[in-house]
């Protein structure tokens, strides 16, 4: 199996069992090994008070593509930390994109860069996330 294929199989078994991200509207974009990415629609329901998209919704976003990205070698990994900055706002009728790279893998520990943009290519937060593998695995190879 290539690492694509891993990533892709690892993929499917989380979507699967994603009622949060499928929930939210979220959509799983591309997955490989060590990266993920996803995309949102901005909706009502999604923003705030100030007619922005509420952080807890980008927050949200990009620690979904964080999660693809770091179970992406079949380990089953969780978030150990994550720490998000917000450049700009989102809007409604926005399209949000979560682009999650690994940026290091060492023993069962990662870091991993999210950037989330909108449809212009703006940034709209940046988000680092630190992995840590526990036991399991996602499907059985």
């Amino acid at each position: 199996m290539t690492p694509k294929e891993r990533a892709e199989r690892s993929a499917d078994a989380m979507w699967s069992g994603d009622g949060a991200s499928q929930w939210l509207g979220m959509t799983l974009v591309s997955v490989d090994e060590g990266a993920a990415v996803m995309s949102l629609t901005v909706e009502k329901h999604h923003c705030n008070g100030h007619g922005m998209c509420h952080g807890g919704i980008t927050f949200s976003l990009a620690d979904s593509a964080f999660a693809f990205a770091c179970n992406s070698r079949n380990q089953a990994t969780v978030a150990q930390n994550n720490m998000i900055t917000y450049v700009a706002p989102a809007r409604i009728g926005d399209t949000l994109t979560a682009d999650a790279r690994e940026v290091s893998l060492t023993g069962r520990s990662g870091i991993y860069d999210v950037r989330v943009s909108n449809q212009h290519g703006q940034t709209i937060a940046e988000m680092r996330g630190l992995s840590r593998a526990i036991k399991g695995q996602l499907f059985e190879e």
